[in-house]
Order: C-alpha cells, then structure tokens, then sequence
C-alpha cells in the first residue's frame, strides 16, 4: 500500500506521519510482475538516465 503526504512549506509534519514513514523506511522493497528487481546493467542504465534528467532540470 502507498501514502501520500502533502506537506506546505513551512507545514511541519505530524508526529502520526513521522512515525509511519519511519515504520515505513524499515521495511523491505516487495519485489512483483509489476515492479520487478532491475539486474545490474538495467540499474546502471536508469541510474544515468535520472542524472541526465537532473542534469536538464538544473538548466532549465
């Protein structure tokens, strides 16, 4: 299952959604059909496309 939170700037978050992202950080990534573990080279490949896609959104 996937939260959303929405937080405003200068919102502080409440002690109830602190302690779920925190509950939520020590848990392990479920791998699926749909959201399957990326080998090696595929990990290498999405992780170049994310920094050409920062790159272009620091010039912009």
């Amino acid at each position: 299952m996937t939260r959303t939170f929405t937080i405003k700037d200068g919102q502080t978050p409440t002690k109830e959604q602190l302690e779920e992202v925190k509950a939520a950080a020590k848990r392990e990534v479920q791998f699926d059909e749909d959201a399957p573990e990326l080998s090696p080279a595929m990990f290498k490949a999405f992780q170049c496309s994310v920094s050409q896609r920062n790159r272009r959104k620091k010039n912009a």
